[in-house]
């Protein structure tokens, strides 16, 4: 199926049980569950967490968490059904969540994923994330992550004010 045929859209409360799955499956596989349904909901509900969710007509077939700050943003997490990988889903919710955090003024985005994640870190790296080291044992003590920034702007410098499109 095509990425155009896969609409984006804010989760709904309704979504956490297909969403907490996908992370266990796709994301946290070998490490345990910690995104359960209730912490998911919990999550959905947060006003400082974007929860963005790909469905191919009702269904959810990927999303991506990101978490606000004062300046900096947080990548929580990011899953594609494996059927419906290098379709371009990912990257299309990287970059609603790179222009929203921009929108929002944030100064950067931060991300960790497995240190052995080769098309995680190509996927990053194409929308202009750079990879500023590595954590031994982040995971639970046995696997290593990469940290990766996506920087919008300097820290503690303004962003500029934002103004509708009709007004630029």
């Amino acid at each position: 199926m095509p990425a155009r045929k896969i609409d984006l859209g804010l989760a709904r409360t309704g979504d956490a049980a297909a969403l907490a799955v996908m992370s266990r499956d796709y994301i946290e596989t070998g490490l345990g569950w910690t995104y359960r349904s209730p912490k998911m909901s919990a999550l959905i509900q947060d006003p400082n967490v974007t929860v963005l969710v790909a469905r191919e007509d009702t269904r959810p077939v990927g999303f991506a968490m990101m978490r606000f700050g004062d300046e900096r943003a947080r990548l929580v997490l990011l899953a594609v059904e494996p059927a419906r990988r290098r379709l371009g889903i990912a990257r299309r919710m990287l970059l609603w969540l790179i222009e929203s955090a921009t929108t929002a003024g944030m100064a950067s985005i931060h991300v960790e994923l497995r240190a052995g994640n080769a098309a995680a870190h190509a996927l990053y790296e194409s929308v202009g994330f750079a990879e500023t080291f590595r954590v031994p044992g982040y995971y639970q003590g046995r696997e290593a992550a990469a940290r990766m920034i996506h920087v919008l702007r300097a820290p503690g410098v303004a962003a500029p004010e934002w103004l509708p499109p009709a007004a630029r």
